[in-house]
């Protein structure tokens, strides 16, 4: 392997998902140098390649208060202002833009995918980031049990950037296991990892027609034996005997977008699917994209209002819920979510319920709302074991299967995100190791960034 160019950063950051992007912008606000890598052309991760959507609640368990808030906040006011989105104040639940969830569903945030990219590259720009996109990482640079840099590969050949802090972004947490940090892989003890999902959004559709049929059924939502029967299951029942129906589902997960024509389709479930590995994930585009296309058919020929519907995009990555759950200083469990435990070393607070698919059968879905008002979440749980001057930020963060059912979607990973990176800039500055980081001034910085703690 021939090393075309070395550089170095005070901060490295792989991955420019939501947790990435909000890394790189706090570190870089605190006048650190920072360098983003990210592999596809563009940042936002599942909310922009996975047109996943839309972002869950950041509000409490009561829906009175918004509690996540900071760098996320901000990038959905700059969205709202370009037309982008909905805030989520103005978002209630039991409504189309919640797919008639009540549980859980109050206040989420409605976006397009191509307004997020461009508010993303105006924020980084602004920070002063120095972003490499087509640009993927291979393996970490170690001296001893320290991280100094990374190798990564692009157009331009191998490139190692040196830095004094690498921040875990990718998802996946492949900097931390090529580290060798222990992990877990999806629930061990079950055995099972959460289904990927191909997202895709449709337009050109007769929005009240939709919303007529659904509205007209609603007494008709029921869950039984693990499995929720809601929007538009009497269609499916009806396709499925008309032999035009094989998927494994019995409803349609489907989610009004800003554009009152638009809607965010979360139906395809595709099983025991690895990200980690690119045999399984070619499986999973193929797969996904293949159910998509008889979910397209079923839309244009069983529902009311989508018969001249169109096919605006399939996302340009399956969507991934669960992979590896990196090994930590602490691992967040359950119980800690649903007793909403708030420890003393808490980066964030959020309420977002325990959401754990195909636990039992491709049809079925677990959601536990949690017993209080929010939880939160340690900064140990960002803090790898065994290797230094790591962070990750995500949904590998250290938890298990079932929290991090809870804390993988979108909001609390960019959360976790401006927490890792105001940590490293402030363990830069300070000339400490990350596991040093002072908890209390790293919380008071959160704060004064807006972070409700």
């Amino acid at each position: 392997m021939k090393i075309q160019n070395t550089s170095s950063c005070d901060v490295l950051i792989a991955g420019a998902g939501p947790a990435g992007v909000c890394a790189a912008i706090a570190a870089a606000r605190r006048g650190v140098r920072v360098i983003l890598a990210e592999q596809g052309g563009f940042c936002g991760g599942m909310a922009t390649r996975g047109l996943v959507g839309p972002f869950m609640t950041c509000y409490d368990a009561k829906g009175e208060n918004m509690i996540i808030r900071g760098l996320f906040e901000e990038i959905v006011v700059r969205m709202v202002e370009k037309g982008f989105a909905i805030h989520p104040s103005e978002v209630r639940t039991g409504t189309a833009f919640t797919s008639w969830i009540k549980v859980g569903h109050d206040h989420v945030t409605p976006f397009e995918a191509e307004g997020l990219k461009l508010v993303l590259d105006e924020m980084l720009t602004e920070a002063g980031v120095t972003m490499l996109y087509h640009t993927s990482f291979t393996e970490p640079v170690l001296s001893e049990n320290r991280i100094v840099g990374g190798i990564f590969h692009s157009k331009s050949g191998f490139e190692r950037i040196d830095c004094k802090v690498f921040i875990d972004c990718t998802g996946d947490g492949d900097v931390a296991a090529r580290a060798g940090v222990e992990f877990e892989m999806g629930n061990e003890e079950l055995g099972i990892i959460q289904p990927a999902t191909m997202f895709f959004h449709i337009c050109n559709v007769d929005t009240d027609a939709v919303e007529a049929d659904i509205q007209a059924n609603l007494d008709n939502f029921y869950r039984k034996d693990g499995v929720n029967y809601r929007s538009l299951h009497w269609r499916v029942s009806e396709a499925r005997e008309a032999g035009d129906w094989t998927l494994d589902r019995v409803s349609i997960g489907l989610f009004r977008m800003p554009q009152k024509d638009e809607w965010c389709i979360n139906t395809s479930r595709i099983m025991k699917i690895d990200s980690t590995d690119n045999r399984s994930l070619t499986y999973a585009e193929i797969e996904g994209r293949k159910q998509a296309d008889e979910i397209m058919r079923f839309f244009r020929k069983y529902v009311p209002g989508c018969e001249n519907a169109k096919l605006k995009s399939t996302a340009s990555h399956v969507g991934i819920r669960e992979s590896r759950h990196i090994k930590g200083d602490y691992r967040l469990t359950a119980e800690d979510l649903l007793s909403a435990t708030v420890p003393s070393d808490s980066i964030l607070i959020a309420a977002n319920s325990v959401d754990v698919h195909g636990r039992f059968g491709p049809k079925s879905n677990e959601y536990i709302p949690i017993d209080g008002d929010y939880y939160g979440v340690p900064y140990r749980c960002l803090l790898p074991k065994g290797v230094e001057q790591l962070l990750v930020a995500g949904r590998c963060l250290s938890a298990d299967s079932t929290a991090a059912g809870a804390v993988r979607v979108m909001p609390p990973c960019m959360a976790m995100g401006q927490a890792a990176g105001t940590a490293a800039a402030l363990a830069v500055k300070n000339n400490v190791t990350v596991r040093e980081c002072n908890i209390t001034e790293l919380r008071e910085a959160l704060i004064s960034d807006g972070v409700c703690l």
